[in-house]
């Protein structure tokens, strides 16, 4: 018996959408809760339009567009070429607690210390047994 769409999983289009709508929403400071406030759903379901786990219908695309100042062809990346690595710096963007990490980092105006942090952080992961990580110099 032939594998039907449903049987494979989240299409990788609407777990890219979900990943550029978590992206935008932290991006905002906007919470789950407040943004399926303004839906009029539950977070859960705003959990699940970030998963790609359900698809997001075009009139909640534009509501969630318009909540998160900005276009409908922003959060389905139409607005420019894909560069090769967009997928997964939007995945990396959507890791909870990226996007303030980010801002932090960001905010360190020394280069040293910007190199101390990569250091110390490649550091701790390498420390919990995870991949080698390349050093800055």
């Amino acid at each position: 018996m032939a594998e039907s769409f449903e049987d494979m999983g989240p299409d990788p289009i609407d777990i890219a959408v979900g990943h550029r709508i978590r992206v935008r929403r932290k991006w905002l400071g906007i919470s789950q809760s407040a943004l399926a406030e303004h839906l009029g759903v539950s977070f859960q379901q705003v959990q699940k339009y970030e998963r790609g786990a359900n698809r997001v219908s075009a009139s909640m695309l534009v509501r969630i567009a318009q909540r998160l100042e900005t276009t409908v062809g922003e959060l389905v990346g139409e607005t420019a070429e894909p560069q090769q690595g967009d997928a997964s710096l939007f995945e990396k963007l959507a890791v909870p607690g990226a996007v303030q990490l980010l801002e932090a980092f960001a905010g360190v105006q020394q280069p040293a210390l910007r190199t101390a942090i990569l250091n110390l952080t490649r550091s701790l992961i390498e420390d919990a047994g995870d991949a080698p990580v390349r050093r800055s110099r």
